[in-house]
């Protein structure tokens, strides 16, 4: 997840301090329509992208739909580490159930 966190730190920095040419600062110029539609769109062509069969397309498709996602939550001012501690919880669950399991990471 390091580099999940480092792309939301530079998209964070793009949102404070523009760059000129940015495709980042662009999106937040446009408003939270455009990001949005952008997630949609890169979110239906991972599908097309998934029903190929080419791997190489779907990491390509995958990665421009978790960049869209990082600058929505940036637009939103939600943090990453929400998201990422919110998989943490989840990743202990047992099934369907509410309860928690302590997870060895290193097996």
């Amino acid at each position: 997840m390091d580099v999940l966190d480092e792309l939301y730190q530079t998209i964070e920095c793009r949102k404070c301090e523009p760059m000129s040419g940015s495709y980042t600062n662009y999106l937040f110029e446009q408003g939270l329509d455009k990001i949005c539609k952008k997630v949609g769109e890169e979110c239906a062509e991972t599908i097309i992208a998934a029903k190929n069969g080419d791997p190489a397309p779907l990491v390509g498709e995958v990665s421009d739909v978790l960049y869209h996602l990082l600058v929505l939550l940036s637009e939103r001012g939600v943090p990453w580490s929400a998201v990422r501690d919110e998989l943490e919880l989840r990743s202990k669950k047992i099934g369907n159930k509410k309860e928690r399991r302590d997870v060895d990471r290193n097996t």
